[in-house]
């Protein structure tokens, strides 16, 4: 008896305990406005929200005058700390600074005893909300790229926050979590509740959304190194990604408190998975990497992958090439194809690029000259290089007349080859005409040995 007695009797304190802690949130809420509707009334309030708005104008000039100053010094170093301390700045100006100073003249106040600060106390988790609405759109506005989905999210991430701020002050926060903690289920031998669940959903986004920013941010640093192979900065921006989305999954996991060795029976899975029905998507992930790794492809070679598929090579990712042909279309080749078959680089090693141009003249044509019209018909365009030095070379004495090759050289075939072309053989026929100089056309002479056959009717006069 005396047992059930102490059990109830802990009951009825701890059911005490949490109505009466229910009862002062209740109360902080209401005494929220109360202090503020008191604070009104007080002759005082006008100098506290003189002094909010003096911080408030005076955070907003030094802001400005700080950005300017800041952008100054990011024109001339280009580093990842000046890359991360100008965007962030941008947005955390205002509201920190507009804080500090609060919390300055508020402790002024509170020490000299200068009138209410029920006003202050209010905008304190507003500037800190608002700092932390700008940091998360900032974050998710660099780590994807532009979409309506990314507006979508940007718009939900702000009610989200600000939504939690209002629990915060209403005092609706604790009592909530109270309720998600309730609802418990076990998984394995790991105890979860709603509210775990929660928390551990909103650490594993924000630690891979600040994984991808960081990665972003170091993929920039990487696109500006021109030191560095095209290629080589295309491997370094993925795997930084994928060792930072990595790092951030694990570490948020352990945070929320779920085992990571639970994980082995998931990557048994996944290795299944991807022996049987993800073999080709896994084929072409190791051939990107091999692409970019060996670089026997790179941004801007020119490849041939098929007599129909001959151009400029634009991207390079994990999965396929993508390869701009001369005429404009874009054609995306996996790049499982590109290592298991025969591609070919006419910029592998030298970007440099041979064009023979075969012209054939008349019997009674002075070569010489012939040879000298096409010789400075190419040295006379722009993109021809002087070295190699353009050569015209009388190749063969053909029936209908003399072939001359004419042989050039381009360091740019990824501007186009069919321009340079034209240009060239129309400028040799233009020299041709004006020095009249033929180009035959095949002609035979058919001669009948005895006479006309007889099916054939005599000529009518």
């Amino acid at each position: 008896m005396n047992a059930a007695a102490a059990t109830a009797a802990g009951a009825a304190t701890n059911a005490s305990a949490t109505i009466t802690e229910k009862v002062d949130q209740k109360e902080s809420f209401a005494s929220l406005f109360v202090d503020l509707w008191r604070d009104f009334q007080d002759p005082g309030f006008l100098w506290q929200l003189l002094a909010l708005l003096l911080c408030l104008l005076l955070a907003w000039g030094l802001s400005r005058y700080w950005l300017r100053q800041e952008y100054a010094r990011a024109s001339a170093d280009h580093g990842l700390l000046r890359a991360f301390g100008t965007g962030s700045l941008k947005r955390l100006a205002f509201p920190l600074l507009s804080l500090l100073l609060i919390l300055i003249v508020r402790k002024i106040f509170r020490y000299w005893d200068l009138g209410p600060v029920s006003l202050m106390d209010l905008a304190v988790p507003l500037l800190l909300s608002m700092a932390l609405v700008r940091t998360a759109i900032y974050v998710v506005h660099h780590a994807f790229a532009p979409s309506s989905l990314l507006a979508t999210s940007e718009r939900l991430i702000a009610t989200c926050i600000w939504i939690g701020l209002a629990l915060h002050l209403t005092g609706l926060s604790t009592p909530l979590i109270e309720m998600l903690q309730q609802v418990s289920f076990n998984v394995g031998k790991q105890h979860l509740d709603l509210w775990t669940m929660l928390t551990g959903l909103v650490t594993v986004v924000v630690t891979v959304l600040v994984a991808l920013w960081v990665s972003g941010i170091i993929e920039t640093r990487l696109a500006a190194r021109e030191s560095i192979d095209a290629s080589m900065r295309v491997v370094l921006s993925r795997l930084v990604k994928a060792v930072l989305s990595v790092i951030a999954l694990l570490l948020s996991l352990s945070i929320v408190g779920i085992d990571i060795t639970a994980l082995s029976v998931f990557s048994g899975a996944l290795a299944v998975g991807l022996g049987f029905g993800l073999q080709k998507i896994a084929s072409n992930y190791v051939s990107g990497f091999i692409i970019l790794l060996d670089r026997s492809i790179r941004i801007g070679n020119v490849v041939a992958v098929d007599p129909l598929t001959t151009g400029v090579v634009t991207q390079i990712t994990a999965r396929y090439t993508v390869v701009r042909t001369l005429t404009g279309t874009e054609v995306i080749i996996p790049n499982e194809y590109l290592v298991s078959n025969i591609v070919r680089n006419e910029s592998f090693t030298d970007s440099r690029v041979r064009f023979v141009l075969t012209v054939q003249v008349a019997y009674g044509t002075d070569l010489d000259v012939a040879m000298r019209l096409m010789g400075e018909a190419a040295r006379a365009h722009k993109r021809v290089l002087s070295e190699p030095e353009p050569q015209v070379l009388l190749m063969a004495f053909a029936d209908s007349g003399i072939n001359l090759d004419l042989c050039y050289w381009i360091a740019d075939p990824e501007n186009g080859t069919g321009s340079i072309r034209s240009a060239i053989n129309l400028a040799v026929w233009r020299a041709f005409r004006e020095h009249g100089i033929q180009i035959p056309f095949p002609q035979r002479e058919v001669r009948l040995l005895g006479g006309l056959p007889s099916t054939v009717a005599p000529p009518v006069d």
